[in-house]
């Protein structure tokens, strides 16, 4: 384990995965919290031993070497750049940010201090994920041909207190939850060339289902159905769907075609199984035992790697470059929506080195 302390920005429910893995399993270290509610932090602060600090005093702590970014997506940018500025490695929840600009700032201001970016997800280095890629590579399925992905679901406002932000630019079901999908096919199948799609807003507004704001409605203002057409550069192409319009849904979560075989993977949102296998002539599925850790819950392993990497002098897998495609892919999409034709990235990524079985940073 690092030397490094860590301080977390945003005391929202994901912020209680973190500190709970840092807890229970010691990968790092927590040594502050703060929220822009700060009496929120301070409970969390003292449930899991550690401080509660203003944002300014946890970014000028010199013990503090780097921040997790938990805020809400419009403000990625803006923290992560605060922190990086503060001489501080950074590593944000999805999206790295919300345009290629602020995206990119993030990278150069990195880059230009000698710091690490790191994004989530790091759901790909789970153990569901991690076994499909070592199937994969082995040639269990042949030659990738193809691959279908499908995000179905209703919307977050039936269960969510306050949803609102799910319904603006930088969110809908392409932002929110496109990046547990896309990361896992560019770690699969390397980086996407070009992209196409199609979006849809089926309603103005959305109706909060739940707690003190029951019945309120909100305005929607980003596209709640997208279907993306990618082209990978290792000559794989895949569809995407993302939608919060969709009542009820059997479709798989994610497949992959092979000349030899098809793997269906697991829920992408998910470190676990089941991950299953039906080969050429085959006329069952076999569900694949998982070869690799961390099949439960493992939010912040990807900050670990990096933690590690940065010891190591080593890349880190969960990358600022590798979050960054993933928004180029994204906003490419709506994009290509927009004017009708298909669109090719400028960005590029590399499949992200597999996790080994035993990494080094593991007790």
């Amino acid at each position: 384990m690092t030397d490094l302390l860590v301080g977390i920005v945003g005391t929202g429910v994901i912020s209680r995965a973190y500190l709970e893995i840092a807890r229970d399993l010691g990968l790092f270290r927590v040594a502050a919290v703060t929220d822009l509610d700060l009496s929120r932090a301070e409970a969390l602060a003292q449930e899991f031993g550690v401080r509660a600090l203003p944002l300014d005093e946890l970014l000028a702590s010199s013990e503090i070497g780097a921040v997790v970014n938990l805020t809400p997506p419009a403000a990625h940018a803006g923290v992560s750049l605060a922190a990086l500025n503060a001489g501080k490695h950074v590593y944000s929840e999805k999206p790295l940010a919300t345009s290629r600009e602020d995206g990119q700032a993030i990278l150069d201001t990195a880059a230009r201090l000698g710091l690490r970016v790191g994004c989530a997800p790091d759901t790909f280095l789970g153990a569901g994920l991690q076994t499909a890629r070592e199937l994969l590579d082995a040639g269990t399925i042949g030659r990738p041909v193809g691959a279908a992905a499908f995000f179905m679901g209703s919307g977050p406002e039936r269960w969510h207190p306050d949803p609102g932000f799910f319904y603006q630019p930088g969110a809908g079901p392409l932002f929110d939850m496109g990046p547990y999908y896309l990361t896992a096919l560019v770690s699969l199948l390397g980086g996407v060339t070009r992209a196409s799609g199609s979006a849809a807003k089926t309603h103005d507004e959305r109706v909060i289902g739940s707690g003190p704001r029951q019945g309120e409605r909100v305005p929607v203002a980003t596209p709640t159905h997208v279907t993306a057409q990618l082209e990978f550069s290792g000559g794989v192409s895949a569809t995407f769907t993302a939608s919060f319009d969709v009542q009820a849904s059997e479709l798989p979560r994610i497949e992959l075609y092979g000349t030899e075989g098809t793997l269906s993977l697991p829920d992408p949102n998910t470190f676990g199984g089941p991950l299953k296998l039906r080969r050429a002539g085959e006329s069952e599925w076999t569900e694949v035992p998982l070869t690799r850790p961390f099949d439960k819950n493992a939010r912040g392993i990807g900050l670990a790697d990096l933690l590690d990497a940065e010891a190591q002098g080593t890349p880190h897998r969960a990358s600022g470059e590798l979050a960054f495609h993933i928004l180029d892919i994204m906003t490419t999409v709506l994009e290509s929506a927009e004017q009708g034709r298909s669109l090719p990235l400028n960005s590029r990524a590399e499949r992200p080195q597999a996790l080994p079985p035993h990494p080094a940073w593991l007790p």
